[in-house]
């Protein structure tokens, strides 16, 4: 149950902190932002304020999302023949349009819809007692969809297509900005609640409890001076005298070590532990304990993930394989393992996978939030953007290669873990 909580609070966070920067800068731009969903499924909430977002929360706590006018999919459907109630206001304009069984409201005027425009024109028609009326629609009017979700109408005029094209690009970019911003700021938060920074210019060591150097009596800030025979300054010697140390180790053979402890020097013999085939003495980095060391070592994590997360996306590009991606299942593993070992080791999943999931989103795929990018950038060098049919079938291209992609992904991902 842990883990199963543990995932969702992790990716929900992860994908609302993502959907609020297209948000954010969707309403400077001038976008009409009509809902802004926290999880997925039926509604169980809804608000709207006074600029036209409807906030609703939904009953799967998976994610959320956020439906820009004219962006995406986000699109106004009402089937001809289909039933409505109009809201007339004082001016005889329509200020609601009701689609949804779910919502009743006696004083409205029934219809039963033949056309509208919604868009352009901003009207409806319809028969009202057997009688063909066209009716204006306020700019600002509602419509309440069949699920009883109520939103803005979206005309034109705040449709995302027609925003600056420096506006699209930032609100494109916001997403991934948003993630990026998260993951600096969650490494941080990790680094306070270790209590500093790893010190990586030392050979001062932390030990790790029921590790071999605590069996051995080494303790916290005591200095490693030797390991097999090879001095120690700092933590990249230590790392490769360990490894070197135990190339041709057998069970039951121990290492020599010398460590320094209250002004002592001390030659141990310590047997290193094995996991998943690689030997370890049971120390890590020593810590840097200033409030400035632990900001900036919060900003040299982020940067160290998001080095590490460009060298595999390379290493994917040139030596393609689906054992180097995740979906839900493997973030759900993750997620379980993670949450098993404690706050830190949650903290440090979620900021990866928020940095794992800007730099993602900002591959050049149409689906993509870096597609959405190109795209702008396309229409900045051609003074002119692209024709409206062409970067629909574009997109739609994107699309159908994100889902293939994610199919596969995740079969692969059941594959290893239960077969």
């Amino acid at each position: 149950m842990l883990g199963i909580l543990t995932f969702i609070a992790v990716f929900g966070i992860l994908v609302v902190v993502h959907e609020f920067g297209h948000f954010y800068f969707a309403r400077k731009s001038g976008i009409l932002v009509r809902e802004f969903s926290i999880g997925m499924g039926p509604k169980i909430f809804s608000h709207i304020d006074r600029q036209g977002t409807a906030y609703t929360i939904r009953i799967l706590p998976l994610g959320g999302y956020v439906r820009m006018a004219g962006w995406g999919d986000d699109e106004t459907d009402i089937k001809t023949g289909s039933l409505a109630s109009l809201t007339i206001n004082q001016a005889g304009l329509v200020s609601r349009i009701n689609l949804s069984p779910k919502y009743t409201d006696q004083t409205a005027l029934p219809m039963t819809v033949l056309s509208y425009d919604l868009e352009d024109k901003l009207e409806i028609t319809g028969r009202v007692l057997d009688e063909e009326k066209t009716y204006s629609v306020a700019h600002d009017a509602t419509i309440i969809e069949e699920d009883g979700t109520e939103l803005w109408i979206a005309p034109l005029d705040v449709q995302y297509q027609n925003a600056s094209v420096w506006g699209r690009l930032i609100t494109n970019f916001a997403g991934p900005l948003n993630n990026f911003i998260l993951g600096i700021f969650v490494f941080i938060l990790l680094v306070f609640v270790q209590g500093g920074a790893a010190n990586p210019d030392t050979n001062q060591v932390r030990v790790i409890e029921d590790g071999a150097m605590a069996q051995a009596g080494v303790k916290n800030g005591d200095r490693v001076l030797q390991i097999g025979g090879r001095k120690i300054a700092d933590w990249t010697d230590l790392t490769e005298a360990v490894s070197a140390a135990t190339e041709n180790l057998k069970p039951g053979e121990s290492i020599a070590v010398t460590v320094e402890t209250n002004g002592q020097t001390k030659n141990l013999a310590i047997q290193p532990q094995e996991q998943n085939g690689s030997y370890y003495i049971g120390v890590s980095q020593a810590l840097k304990t200033s409030f400035r060391d632990k900001v900036f070592g919060g900003f040299r994590m982020a940067w160290d993930g998001a080095t590490l997360i460009l060298t595999a996306l390379r290493n994917l590009f040139s030596h393609f394989s689906l054992d180097q991606l995740g979906g839900p299942v493997a973030m759900y593993q993750l997620s379980n393992q993670a949450a098993q070992n404690g706050l830190e080791s949650v903290l440090s999943l979620m900021a990866l996978l928020s940095i794992n999931l800007g730099i993602f989103n900002l591959i050049p795929i149409p689906a993509l939030d870096g597609g959405k990018i190109l795209i702008n950038l396309i229409e900045l060098v051609r003074r002119k953007p692209l024709r409206q049919e062409t970067e629909n079938y574009v997109t739609l291209a994107g699309v159908a290669l994100m889902i293939i992609l994610m199919i596969a992904v995740t079969w692969n991902d059941i594959m290893r873990a239960f077969f």
